[in-house]
């Protein structure tokens, strides 16, 4: 044997051998996470989920390897929790060893950590505190944005009015309206259904999304690295989202120049007199820049307004598709409310049917099927398996929300999931839409309050229908991913009393 040939032969070896233990090392970590379908090496467990959808692929798994199990993307290990029981344990039970934020590839780049949402220990503690606090300061859950959302609510009476009975895709309205919400929390304005560049920014927001739901976006979830250097519609998703960012700095920037400390406007302006304070805290780390103040408003602005905006439009389908839930809605609302005065928040504990209505639609549109990945904060044992800090956890809302035994028939729309034998509201635990512990979605009671007015307002002037026959009107999702978006589906808005002449 040359001397050639002995050195490969030594290279060989040596680099089998590593390979070897690097596989021994992967089958020693695997056996001590929860047990999961085999991963092949750099697709992972690809073929396990790219044929039904990632939500629906990872319920199917559940099936053969229960509640708790380990899937791979690509080389990234998951742990998936699903079915209320192990969710509540995730959020609530042991809440402080799943506190952190986990990392989602398209999240990671938008956000680099930073903000709200994505930030974990010290940096979110403090970001979270002022934030609610900021937020109840400024309105949530008072009259005055009450207030607020009813005038915005009438905007929408105004436009569909407006339409005179002609058919109207209502998606782009319904999310401009909803921004508003946010546009007046955080930004201190109001945008006009008809701005067309703000239209347009909404848009592209809104195409993101689908994006993001759709299987281009699901292998970037898979394959981050890869699909960066790969053409395809994946390589909008954050181009699409630029002009948005543009109007959160352009709003920043003016504030920065019209500042008037004794008098705050709105979020902004909050967290720009804390970031002068921090200022004195020379030497000392603080979460208080403009780098978290952008991300923050980039964050709450998207999930708020896209949150809302997608349950009213299936809200809307959902009723058209079953009429006879509209005929118990008016009924109540003449009952409680009539058609002059406008309804309050208070009216929502003497309208049962309306508020389980609402829950049910939550619940079955599913909008946010998986929750933002969490990861452990420290090493734990959860199940008997011992999950290292910084294990990613994906937590499946979807998997609550259609809990068999906590809901009567999972699969199906039925209000009685709510309703009690007596016609009662009844609160049902395993309804997570908002998912639970410390970090609920921050804007919860404001979500209630402006899903109960937005649907209330529009049903106390409206009929719904939709050009088709309801019974074959299809409202599954299009695309089913990071979200479950609408099918787009025209709806004609017949003021009350006009309905036997149309």
């Amino acid at each position: 044997m040359s001397e050639f040939q002995s050195i490969m032969a030594i290279l060989v070896g040596f680099v089998s051998l590593i390979i070897f233990l690097t596989y021994l090392k992967f089958l020693w970590k695997r056996s001590k996470m929860p047990p999961g379908p085999f991963p092949l090496p750099i697709l992972g467990n690809f073929l396990q989920l790219c044929f039904d959808g990632l939500p629906q692929s990872l319920i199917k798994i559940t099936k053969k390897y229960g509640p708790i199990y380990t899937i791979y993307f690509g080389s990234r290990p998951i742990v998936v929790v699903t079915g209320y029981q192990a969710l509540k344990e995730v959020f609530l039970d042991y809440g402080d060893a799943f506190l952190n934020r986990g990392s989602i590839p398209v999240f990671d780049r938008l956000f680099n950590s930073e903000g709200l949402s994505f930030s974990n220990g010290d940096t979110w503690k403090q970001l979270r505190q002022f934030t609610i606090q900021t937020l109840k300061d400024l309105g949530m859950g008072k009259k005055s944005l009450e207030d607020f959302i009813l005038e915005e609510a009438h905007h929408l009476v105004g436009h569909f009015k407006s339409l005179n009975g002609q058919p109207f895709e209502p998606s782009t309205t319904l999310i401009c309206a909803s921004s508003n919400i946010m546009a007046n929390l955080l930004l201190g304005t109001r945008y006009d259904f008809n701005d067309k560049r703000w239209i347009e920014i909404l848009q592209k927001a809104r195409e993101s999304f689908r994006i993001m739901s759709s299987a281009w976006g699901q292998l970037y979830d898979y394959f981050p690295t890869f699909m960066s250097y790969l053409p395809g519609p994946h390589r909008n998703i954050f181009n699409l989202l630029i002009p948005l960012e543009n109007e959160m700095m352009k709003n920043i920037k003016f504030h920065q120049e019209t500042l008037d400390p004794a008098c705050p406007r709105d979020y902004i302006d909050c967290f720009l007199i804390r970031m002068k304070q921090e200022e004195k805290n020379v030497g000392e780390k603080t979460p208080f820049t403009i780098r978290h103040l952008s991300a923050s408003i980039f964050d709450m602005f998207l999930g708020g307004t896209e949150s809302t905006a997608v349950t009213v439009n299936f809200g809307y389908l959902i009723l058209i598709k079953h009429p006879e839930l509209q005929d118990k809605i008016h009924e109540e609302i003449d009952q409680v409310i009539g058609q002059v005065r406008e309804p309050r928040a208070e009216d929502r504990s003497l309208m049962p049917y309306t508020n389980a209505l609402i829950h049910e639609i939550q619940r079955y549109s599913d909008i946010f099927p998986i929750g933002l990945a969490r990861a452990t904060s420290r090493d734990v044992t959860f199940h008997g398996y011992h999950m290292p800090r910084g294990t990613n956890v994906l937590p499946m809302l979807t998997s609550a929300l259609k809990d068999p035994s906590h809901f009567e028939s999972p699969g199906e729309f039925n209000i009685k999931h709510f309703l009690d034998e007596n016609g009662k509201f009844k609160k049902n635990n395993a309804f997570l839409a908002f998912a639970a512990g410390k970090r609920v979605c921050i804007a919860e009671s404001l979500v209630r309050i402006q899903l109960f007015l937005f649907f209330t307002v529009i049903l106390q002037y409206f009929t719904l229908k939709s050009m088709v026959d309801p019974k074959s009107l299809d409202i599954s999702p299009k695309e089913s991913g990071l979200e479950n978006v609408p099918p787009a589906c025209k709806i004609i808005f017949i003021p009350r009393g006009l309905e036997g002449g149309v």
